[in-house]
């Protein structure tokens, strides 16, 4: 049954659509309901909706049979712009497989180069359509798909190291940031070192087994070079000999990453950027390195309270059950040291890996042993320790003992001003050490006075720092003007308390003198 005033009622509707489509374009959705309206509720047949409309009847025979589906994507792109320049992209895109990676034509030099060596006058969006679509065909598209993985507990362990910075002691220096990551929980452990060499990449290992309460099975590293030598084919590394020992003391097996995918340790990649932006923001401020770790060790401690994605347990709770499953800790620790021998030079110092460490001056030109930690160097003369110093790291760097030249700076007093360890020991000495200074030199002379205060400096090896300077004010505050006097006062305060005599009651007393006898000496009285 027809309703000719819905109908009627749809007719300037209709002109809008004819007008807005027409034959030859794609039907609107406006017109595929009219073209179904019309034939299923109002009943009109195909030639007067073809009349009406001014399609044909293939597309309103199409309307009424199928949904509405609009644009259908093309299977087949041409290029007709690129047209006889396609060959030419496809034998430069093909020459570049057996060409280094970072010397690749990339779309845009493809486009500089068609446009300048053959005259193409299309544009570059053209050019970079094709070119991505070719790689892919060429096997030249570097995008990669990734694996979701569940490692198994305590199996396996990520490695890498980080740079940060920091404030030690009122001095920018800027740290490595070693990182290690269980892949099994999560749960990392972060620690600074002024170098990342061998010696500090064992001391980090020693010092997260600890933390982590074992050694993993598989450590998964870049190649470092301070374990790998060489980058064989696939795989294959010529492993440090050095390393190899480390390795072999605690049992686990190194994996090396190939070269320039970091992706392949993604996880530990992810905890160097996390550390520096959580740990080492605002830029930390400490007294040592010491402190500065201790504060990165308790973050880490900290850290774990959360889950995961997929996992069902909190991060320390996998961390407390992987711990079983790790190898255990060598009862003795790995002696992770290196000795040096050299001769002591005329400057009483002796060069380890291109800086100085002094020694008393009277060990000049003999020959000596130095047993260098990460952060400490012990100097032997025979079995004798000489010499303790601070490790120093860089190039052309002096670690002066001034005890180990007082004497010989109290021997030639012309160069107190000069000498290298004054010099350095006078940046840091309080504001009381300089009066007494000025007071020797006015009151006994420059030459005498820089002698007797040589005296003062040379007490600080004996006895505590805070007693010195204690006896140093209170000299200042009499007025005295020798080291004499000063080193009276110090005493005066370390001297231990006098204890009273306690009579010995096991102890048979003497008997009382005769003083008769004395009578016989010049005759009685």
């Amino acid at each position: 049954m027809t309703h000719p005033i819905e109908i009627s009622g749809r007719k300037d509707i209709l002109m809008d659509i004819i007008s807005a489509g027409g034959e030859g374009r794609m039907i609107t959705v406006d017109q595929y309901s009219y073209i179904r309206t019309a034939h299923r509720v109002y009943g009109k047949k195909i030639r007067e909706i073809v009349r009406d409309t001014g399609h044909s009847r293939n597309t309103v025979r199409k309307a009424l049979s199928e949904e509405h589906c609009g644009y259908s994507t093309r299977k087949d792109q041409p290029y007709p712009v690129l047209g006889q320049y396609l060959d030419i992209i496809d034998r430069w895109l093909k020459g570049d497989k057996d060409k280094p990676k970072k010397q690749r034509h990339t779309a845009k030099r493809i486009y500089s180069r068609l446009c300048y060596e053959h005259g193409f006058e299309g544009s570059d969006r053209t050019v970079r359509k094709y070119v991505h679509d070719a790689r892919r065909l060429l096997g030249l598209d570097n995008s990669l798909v990734f694996i979701p993985l569940d490692p198994e507990p305590g199996f396996e362990a990520e490695v890498d190291w980080g740079t940060s910075h920091a404030v030690l002691a009122d001095e920018h220096v800027k740290l490595k940031m070693f990182c290690m990551r269980s892949k099994g929980n999560g749960k990392h452990f972060v620690q600074c070192f002024l170098c990342e060499r061998q010696q500090a990449l064992f001391e980090a290992h020693i010092q997260a087994f600890d933390f982590f309460g074992g050694v993993f099975s598989t450590l998964i590293y870049d190649n470092l070079t301070t374990a790998v030598d060489k980058v064989m084919r696939g795989r294959d590394r010529k492993i440090n000999e050095s390393f190899l020992k480390f390795q072999a003391y605690y049992n686990f097996t190194p994996r090396f990453c190939n070269p320039a995918q970091g992706h392949e340790k993604g996880g530990v990649e992810g905890l160097v950027g996390y550390a520096r932006r959580n740990y080492m923001v605002p830029i930390p401020e400490a007294q040592n390195l010491e402190e500065l770790n201790q504060r990165l060790l308790e973050e880490c401690m900290a850290y774990g309270n959360h889950r995961m994605s997929g996992r069902e347990e909190t991060v320390n709770e996998l961390y407390e059950k992987e711990k079983q499953h790790l190898l255990p800790i060598p009862e003795v620790r790995f002696s992770n040291i290196e000795i040096f021998s050299g001769k002591v030079d005329k400057y009483s110092t002796m060069i380890i890996d291109k800086n100085r460490y002094s020694v008393p001056t009277r060990y000049a030109g003999l020959k000596v042993k130095a047993v260098a930690c990460v952060d400490r160097l012990d100097i032997f003369h025979g079995s004798r320790k000489i010499a303790i110093h601070r490790r120093l790291y860089g190039n052309n760097k002096w670690q002066l003992d001034p005890f180990h030249y007082l004497e010989l700076i109290s021997r030639r007093p012309q160069a107190f001003e000069s000498a290298r360890p004054i010099r350095q020991w006078r940046k840091v000495w309080p504001e009381c050490l300089e009066q007494i200074l000025e007071r020797f030199c006015e009151k006994q002379g420059n030459t005498r006075g820089k002698k007797d205060f040589i005296n003062i400096l040379m007490l600080f090896k004996e006895h505590k720092k805070e007693d010195v300077l204690s006896a140093v004010e209170e000299a200042l505050s009499a007025g005295v003007s020798s080291s004499e006097t000063v080193e009276h006062i110090l005493i005066s305060r370390i001297a231990p308390v006098e204890y009273s005599p306690v009579p010995l009651n096991n102890w048979e007393p003497l008997p009382p003198p005769d003083i008769s006898v004395y009578s016989q000496i010049g005759g009685a009285l």
